[in-house]
């Protein structure tokens, strides 16, 4: 069976990533096959690396405030390339009413600080149907 990949990015200025690599490594201790891609990743960077290495998710994580932007030009972008499957998720500080918002735009889940790591392994895991 083909590994589960995620794309684990930091798109835009933050330059914060710590979270992000606490979750990739996570994941990939989970299981997962995971691709960190860096810091300050354009989001066709990021939809680029998905699709090129197969990716079943995208993990995004943004401190910057720019998230309500970023999260729908990444949608934006798969969409226009048909990748309607790629589960779209992030964490970082989002205020509840920009995460009801990007909930709706299509985005799977957002998680805040704080959130617990097995939270975020378990809900990848039911988002794919994935059995790791």
């Amino acid at each position: 069976m083909a590994p589960t990949r995620v794309v684990i990015a930091k798109p835009g200025l933050d330059g914060h990533d710590r979270g992000a690599k606490i979750i990739a490594r996570v994941l990939r201790d989970s299981g997962f096959e995971v691709i960190y891609t860096g810091l300050h990743q354009t989001p066709e960077q990021i939809v680029t690396t998905a699709i090129q290495e197969d990716a079943q998710a995208i993990g995004l994580s943004i401190l910057s405030g720019a998230h309500m932007s970023l999260f729908t030009r990444v949608l934006e972008l798969l969409r226009e390339q048909g990748s309607h499957n790629v589960l779209v998720f992030g964490g970082g500080i989002i205020p509840e009413e920009d995460k009801a918002q990007l909930l709706k735009l299509g985005v799977g889940q957002i998680f805040t600080p704080g959130s617990p790591t097995q939270e975020i392994v378990d809900w990848l895991q039911g988002a794919l149907k994935v059995n790791i």
